[in-house]
């Protein structure tokens, strides 16, 4: 305003400015005149999340109790934070990042879609489905309840909600490009979610023989509990082939949920809030939810050859581990910090929530 002030007492205008800056002396510009902004490069974030994914893929071969896309996310976070790459992070790469983490993200969505049998799914029994669903609607209300009643800011206590109660990372992604949440939210809970996924892998284990499971109770519990699919395989392979394919099956039918819980925030934002006249209005289904269910009712079809499946699902973990690469960056410490313990508390109870929920279902269906 001062600026403007400024400019008002001088009493220039393009009338009265002298020969260097008449409107009319070819020196000038009109606002119509300017050169339109240059977009920003999406190149220099892009490489940078390439870069990250092979440094998570090394991080997986050495050690392969860590699934690629946990290191991902905490490579990514490294990265925001390292003195020599956090510029470039926060500055010429941001775009990209942004970008992988969108776009890249619903790509890898999709692709998730060739892991769905519904063939498979349901021959766990409708028992073991009802089982599931029960578990998805107690972590998903009962997580946002009590961010709500923490106070905890934006989007967080859905995003939140979804990564426990879903799969994970993969299905924060989702919910927050229909909600059209803030990235710093996003981070922020993918980084939850993935730190308390990670500690499932050391802490399950150690659970196993206490709780009195038998190795295919302990993969239903493995797959109704824990967040992502590599952790979900990190986690139960420790109980041998039975229990791990158990897991992955109670977690394929844990990933299911996603279209619809999607759709259901799709129409509920829809109704809220109000279009104007003549504007689009956002799809009822996304278009990356679509594509997801496509591809389930392909592979339910078998047309696709096991190679082709193969190929998909390295696909799928190159695209997602970009794509949690620069989620990863975008989360800063400092702020973090600020809610780190409201954060940590809804982490912990909502961890309670699903491993005690998902137990009891486990134990009332086998």
């Amino acid at each position: 305003m001062a600026l403007l002030g400024h400019r008002a007492d001088t009493g220039a205008s393009p009338a009265s400015a002298g020969p260097g800056g008449s409107a009319g002396s070819p020196g000038s510009r009109s606002p119509e005149s300017a050169p339109p902004a240059r977009t920003p490069s999406k190149l220099p974030g892009l490489a940078l999340a390439a870069l990250g994914v092979a440094a998570a893929s090394a991080v997986h071969l050495m050690l392969p109790a860590v699934p690629m896309l946990t290191a991902a996310v905490v490579l990514g976070i490294a990265a925001a934070h390292l003195p020599g790459v956090r510029g470039l992070v926060r500055g010429a790469a941001r775009p990209g990042l942004t970008l992988a983490g969108k776009r890249l993200m619903r790509l890898g969505i999709v692709l998730l879609g060739l892991e769905l049998s519904l063939g498979d799914v349901l021959g766990l029994g409708w028992a073991t489905v009802a089982m599931v669903l029960c578990v998805v609607a107690a972590t998903f209300a009962g997580t946002v309840w009590l961010g709500r009643r923490l106070g905890l800011r934006g989007d967080q206590p859905v995003l939140v909600a979804t990564g426990y109660s879903i799969c994970g990372a993969s299905a924060i992604g989702a919910v927050s490009d229909v909600r059209g949440s803030e990235e710093e939210d996003v981070a922020t809970s993918v980084a939850l979610v993935t730190l308390c996924g990670t500690l499932a892998i050391a802490v399950l284990p150690l659970l196993h023989a206490p709780l009195g499971l038998d190795a295919g109770q302990f993969g239903r519990w493995v797959g109704a509990g824990v967040h992502d699919v590599g952790q979900v395989v990190a986690t139960a392979q420790t109980a041998g082939p039975a229990a791990l394919g158990q897991a992955v099956l109670v977690k394929l039918l844990r990933v299911m949920m996603l279209a619809p819980l999607v759709a259901a925030m799709a129409l509920a934002l829809r109704r809220r809030r109000k279009t104007p006249a003549g504007a689009k209005r956002p799809p009822l289904v996304p278009l990356f939810v679509v594509g997801f269910l496509a591809l389930v009712a392909l592979r339910t079809i078998g047309w696709l050859p096991d190679a082709a499946v193969d190929g998909a699902g390295r696909a799928r973990e190159v695209l997602l581990a970009a794509a949690l690469f620069g989620l990863g960056s975008a989360v800063h410490l400092p702020t973090l910090a600020r809610t780190g313990g409201r954060v940590a508390a809804l982490g912990l109870c909502s961890w309670i929530v699903v491993a005690g929920a998902s137990y009891g279902g486990v134990l009332l269906t086998t």
